[in-house]
């Protein structure tokens, strides 16, 4: 790992790092840690879709040494989808150390050719046919983030989080799901049952290849493969007016979901709440979010 830049901010310092994610990629990230003493709780931020890909990390904390087309690029998607506030730097001035990377295709792990949404489309159908899924490369790539951020010693491993929006949120569960070194999870606007998703009543996001595992929904639909997290602490959060995933769809979800904290004696645990919003990441969602980590992940 290298500091590549360091800037201090109001109650906690950024810094720009870079390190080997996999064996095929060493790649920027953006960290933010706290000003005192740590170890501090950590939050793995991750990004969302949006169709927007010349930004990635950039969408969760606020860029610095940038160009000031990045800069403002960012300004705009956040005033755009999370009320005008970098998630980021909200939890790093409430005591949290916060890290977000690149997914593939985004921001500086874009295309050399330039952003377009098709040939990503094509490039991920070929490690589709290479056997890979595009899919899951991130779902592994979030994992070794989160192996990473726990080896420093700003952090303390004991007490690491995620969250996400829209697709980030996708990824939230996911990675809950995956790795025992996330204590509690916390999913903006990304939970449906695949009947709703796929009908033609309800249906409108299909997600394409960001979040296809082949052959995985013959076994399992998505609340059930984000009740592996069960039963540590989560919280999935949709909105009654979102285009993207119908009430319906998630209520269903819901519910299977309830089932298996219920089955395991963790209902409290739990936390699923349909707000009057659209698919936003606004302030109050944000307030949300941080009183649900204060209350799992920040010592008494």
């Amino acid at each position: 790992m290298e500091v590549v830049a360091e800037e201090q901010r109001d109650g906690y310092k950024a810094k720009k790092l870079r390190f080997n994610l996999t064996g095929y990629s060493r790649v920027n990230a953006y960290m933010l840690v706290p000003d005192g003493e740590g170890p501090f709780p950590a939050v793995v931020l991750l990004h969302d879709h949006g169709g927007h890909y010349t930004i990635g990390k950039e969408k969760m904390i606020r860029p610095f040494g940038v160009s000031p087309e990045v800069l403002a690029d960012a300004d705009a998607w956040a005033k755009q989808c999370y009320g005008g506030q970098y998630v980021g730097d909200y939890l790093a001035a409430h005591g949290y150390v916060v890290i977000s990377v690149d997914a593939i295709f985004w921001g500086e792990r874009g295309r050399k050719e330039g952003v377009d949404g098709d040939k990503h489309m094509a490039v991920a159908g070929n490690f589709m046919m290479l056997g890979r899924s595009w899919s899951a490369f991130m779902n592994y790539e979030d994992m070794y983030t989160t192996d990473f951020l726990a080896t420093l010693p700003e952090v303390d491993s004991k007490r690491i989080g995620c969250m996400g929006f829209s697709m980030g949120a996708y990824r939230a569960w996911m990675l809950s799901a995956l790795t025992d070194k996330i204590k509690a999870g916390a999913a903006v606007c990304w939970m449906v049952t695949t009947d709703c998703q796929f009908s033609w009543e309800y249906g409108n996001e299909r997600g394409g290849f960001a979040n296809m595992l082949p052959g995985i929904r013959r076994y399992l639909d998505y609340p059930h493969i984000a009740s592996i997290a069960c039963p540590k602490p989560m919280f999935f959060l949709n909105g009654e007016h979102d285009k993207l995933f119908h009430p319906v769809g998630v209520n269903a979800a819901f519910a299977e979901m309830r089932k298996v904290w219920e089955s395991r004696s963790a209902g409290d645990k739990l936390v699923t709440e349909l707000w009057d919003m659209p698919h936003d990441c606004g302030k109050k969602v944000q307030e949300a979010v941080l009183g649900f980590l204060d209350k799992w992940l920040q010592e008494d």
